[in-house]
């Protein structure tokens, strides 16, 4: 049940996020649906806006930087741990998006 949950997790911070993401980059969403092809949509944005000599968006790839590290590590926590990183990747994607825009 807990792997099901952390999937449904994953998908409804797709849901949210992913179109932002990959129009950071002028991409379209991604086709995956799978926890690791959002944690590489979040890289690939990550790295884009890393490159950049702009300010904000290179603060936005540390704030995206962090997500992915909480995504990461989300994917193969206890139970107990999950909800809390999952938080915590979701408030650095907004903060990350909010920056880069």
């Amino acid at each position: 049940m807990a792997v099901q949950t952390r999937i449904d997790t994953f998908a409804a911070l797709r849901g949210c996020f992913a179109t932002d993401l990959a129009a950071l980059i002028g991409d379209q969403v991604p086709r995956g649906t799978t926890p690791n092809s959002f944690i590489d949509l979040v890289e690939e944005v990550r790295d884009v806006l890393g490159a950049s000599s702009l300010g904000n968006w290179q603060d936005a790839s540390d704030e995206l930087d962090s997500a992915v590290s909480y995504l990461t590590a989300a994917l193969t926590s206890p139970d107990d741990d999950q909800r809390s990183l999952l938080a915590w990747a979701r408030t650095h994607l907004r903060a990350g998006i909010a920056t880069a825009s």
